[in-house]
């Protein structure tokens, strides 16, 4: 079993004194956190951890990598910490801010991103920032759920799906279940024990091996 912390969207008051006390094995991290934060907490906890971008994160290129020690997992599946792990960063687009995407380009998307996890084997989690349409999104231009996403988790059927982007505001959000795959917003953090399936040793991020 895997201990996973994920994260996205907001930070928590005191969260960085307290994390030592989790005992996790992995952090996911959905998107729209400030990387000083995240690279913290992920050094206190000395665990692998990847991220996905969410619409207020930095474009990521040669200068910007994303948060030290934090595997982008944007459009890419691996191994990390144990489990096979599916990401899609972004969401809907509202406005010319980055990580943005119409519905057509995250078909795109979503159609290499499902080949390329077809070739490497079973998936245990779908990380996006934004959830799909009509399952956790909200009426809004901006909190628009990814349309796409729902051939994603009926080809690949991972056992978790965790997104941000729709902030509960002090409510947590309800999760949803597709066939295998429960839904589950993780904003501001959420404890997860995910049995993996049989993976392969392979690298997985910050220069560990399972």
């Amino acid at each position: 079993m895997v201990r996973v912390l994920a994260v996205a969207d907001e930070e928590v008051p005191g969260m960085r004194s307290r994390v030592r006390d989790l005992q996790v094995d992995l952090v996911l991290a959905a998107g729209d956190l400030p990387w000083d934060y995240l690279a913290s907490l992920v050094s206190l906890l000395g665990v692998p951890a990847a991220f996905v971008p969410g619409n207020h994160d930095p474009v990521v290129g040669r200068d910007a990598t994303g948060p030290p020690g934090v595997l982008n997992l944007d459009g890419q599946t691996r191994v990390v910490g144990g489990l096979r792990v599916a990401g899609l960063g972004g969401c809907v687009r509202y406005n010319e801010g980055p990580h943005q995407y119409t519905q057509k380009e995250y078909d795109r998307r979503a159609r290499q991103l499902v080949k390329r996890a077809r070739r490497s084997g079973p998936v245990d989690v779908l990380l996006t920032h934004a959830p799909p349409l009509g399952l956790g999104d909200e009426p809004d231009p901006c909190h628009v759920g990814i349309s796409a996403l729902h051939e994603v988790l009926d080809t690949l059927h991972p056992a978790w799906h965790l997104h941000g982007h729709i902030h509960p505001h002090g409510m947590r959000k309800p999760d949803r279940q597709v066939g295998p795959t429960t839904i589950r917003n993780v904003i501001p953090w959420q404890l997860i024990e995910i049995q993996p399936h049989r993976v392969s040793a392979e690298i997985v991020g910050a220069g560990r091996r399972i």
